[in-house]
This record gives C-alpha cells, sequence and structure tokens, in this order.
C-alpha cells in the first residue's frame, strides 16, 4: 500500500491567489461537508453532471488548490500527545522549513512573525516519542531554540472555512 506524500508545498500568496467560479466554489463547500459525497450528488445538488464534477474536481487537486483526506482522531489511533513547537532560528529559514518538513512525524509547517520564525505540529507517541522528535528539531542546522506547547484537550478542529 503506498501512503500519500508526507512533504507537501503550498501555493506561495506572492504568485496571487487561485480565482474560482462560483461552481467550483460549491464543490469545494460540498466536499469540506462531506468528503465522500459523490460527484452525482454534488452535480445534482449545484446543477452539474457527474462528469463535470469529475473533471472540475481533478483540476482542483491538481492545480493545488484542494486535496480531499480522511482525518483521524490520533487519541484513538494511539497517539494521546500532540503538540505545537515555536522554532526561532537563524540563516535559511527556507532551508530550516524544509528540513522540518521532511521530519515524518511533523504534520505542519508554517513560517511566521512574531516571537517565532517557524511552527510546527507533531502528533506523538507520548512524550518519550515528543522528546525524540524535539532532539531531530534541534540537531537542525540553524534552529536556535524550540518552545513546545503541549496539547491537553482539542476544543474545535474544522476544515470547513469554505472559499470565501
Amino acid at each position: 500500500m503506498t501512503s500519500p506524500p508526507r512533504v507537501r508545498r503550498t501555493k506561495d500568496a506572492a504568485d496571487g491567489p487561485v480565482v474560482l467560479d462560483e461552481l467550483s466554489k460549491q464543490i469545494i463547500e460540498q466536499l469540506q461537508a462531506d468528503g465522500r459525497k459523490p460527484y452525482a450528488a454534488i452535480g445534482k445538488a449545484i446543477g452539474l453532471s457527474e462528469a463535470a464534477v469529475r473533471q472540475r474536481v481533478q483540476r482542483l487537486q491538481e492545480t493545488g488548490v484542494m486535496q480531499v483526506v480522511a482525518v483521524t482522531d490520533p487519541l484513538t489511533l494511539g497517539f494521546p500527545r500532540q503538540a505545537m513547537i515555536g522554532v526561532t532560528s537563524e540563516g535559511d529559514l527556507e532551508m530550516v522549513a524544509d528540513e522540518l518538513a521532511a521530519i515524518e512525524e511533523i504534520d505542519y509547517v508554517v513560517l511566521t512573525a512574531g516571537s517565532f520564525d517557524l511552527i510546527v505540529e507533531v502528533v506523538c507517541e507520548g512524550d518519550r516519542h515528543l522528546l525524540d522528535i524535539l532532539s531531530k528539531i534541534r540537531a537542525i542546522p540553524g534552529v536556535r531554540t524550540t518552545e513546545s506547547f503541549v496539547y491537553l484537550k482539542l476544543r474545535k478542529q474544522t476544515y470547513s472555512w469554505g472559499t470565501r
């Protein structure tokens, strides 16, 4: 079984936003509500054929506008420790971000302005695992400091901000 690539780059804002027509926005909103919704049902809801929905979804995925994935609950799968880690660095920030993104346990890497240069999110098997990941992060050339924010309880997590 092949798994999807763990490292995914998002489109740079400097490239300008992707302009979506109303039908593509409606398709995205339908899939955000139910990622398993059949193309025929989406087409019926928005007035397109199943084939047209399929083509649009494929184009949205190929251009990096969206991806359809299964979101799991880490606690139910044996990953009781989650954390956000703030990273300060020196030198080439993009290189540090790429090195962080290459660490399998890191699910999220973002360059930021403020107290930290980067913020990463990890899902761990426990505190020992978190400590091992922190050691990997601190070993990256250019990383100066880390600060961990351990999750105690997740209150809200959504992926339905729509297309505005």
